[in-house]
């Protein structure tokens, strides 16, 4: 089997056996609005099959694999959001990697991006250890919680506006579960933060008329049940990025230490 079938004893896994499974758009309309509780959105998260395309890639990818993990059985589901329940802070990326989060099951975790991204939360007192491998390695994070708009890696990493759409629900309601403690929205990147926009107003913000245009640093002011939250741009810590040296490692602490004091 070219994935980890649910409730066999993966680290971490929130699905079972009779966790329901989206089979089409319809599906994860259906199941994300009747998802009462994070551990049931990010169960049925975990089992989605809504994306014929981007079923048989993962799936493609865990059975053959990366030569380096070779020896390794790869997770080869959708990864769910992952952190606090109750949140300070809502990071937002873009999609699993092929061989990071489709190998180990939790975002950011396992690859080069979640390299840099997870030295910067340890370094900034928003995570416990300052390296995330693999799932069960005791990383817990503070206060944050990192979920993607798109819950499976996509070829080329460039998800199709339809999978875009059908993700969406997913990603809409889990802003609405843990909106009432979010303070500090970051956005990793230009996509996150057009995608976040809408989950945002799904769930309930205030938002500015008109979306301000993505910049690392920028900050927009927003509000949810008259509490004042923050939406803050970052560039991702992509290899292109990071190799380029579009993004330092300094540029990321000053974002997550700004996001931080947002957040008391």
């Amino acid at each position: 089997m070219s994935f980890v079938p649910p409730g066999t004893g993966w680290p971490g896994d929130p699905a079972t056996p009779d966790t329901p499974v989206a089979l089409g758009p319809a599906d994860v309309r259906r199941l994300a609005a009747g998802s009462d509780t994070l551990a049931e959105l990010t169960a049925r998260q975990s089992v989605c099959r809504a994306c014929p395309r981007l079923v048989a890639w993962r799936e493609e990818v865990a059975d053959v694999k990366r030569r380096q993990f070779a020896e390794e059985t790869y997770w080869g589901r959708p990864v769910p959001g992952w952190g606090d329940e109750e949140p300070r802070i809502l990071l937002v990326g873009l999609a699993p990697a092929a061989h990071g989060g489709n190998r180990t099951g939790r975002i950011f975790t396992g690859d080069r991006s979640g390299d840099w991204l997870f030295a910067s939360l340890y370094r900034c007192g928003l995570a416990t250890q300052e390296t995330s491998t693999h799932a069960g390695d005791g990383q817990r994070l503070i206060g944050a919680r990192v979920l993607a708009p798109v819950r499976c890696a996509p070829p080329a990493n460039k998800p199709t506006p339809l999978e875009k759409s059908t993700c969406f629900p997913w990603m809409a309601r889990e802003t609405e579960l843990v909106a009432p403690s979010v303070r500090v929205v970051v956005a990793l990147g230009g996509y996150a933060w057009q995608a976040v926009w809408p989950a945002l107003k799904d769930a309930g913000y205030d938002l500015p008329t008109g979306r301000p245009p993505f910049g690392h640093g920028v900050e927009v002011e927003t509000a949810y049940a008259g509490a004042p939250v923050t939406l803050m741009g970052c560039y991702h810590p992509s290899q292109q990025n990071t190799f380029t040296g579009r993004v330092t490692a300094q540029m990321l602490d000053d974002v997550f230490t700004r996001a931080r004091s947002l957040a008391v």
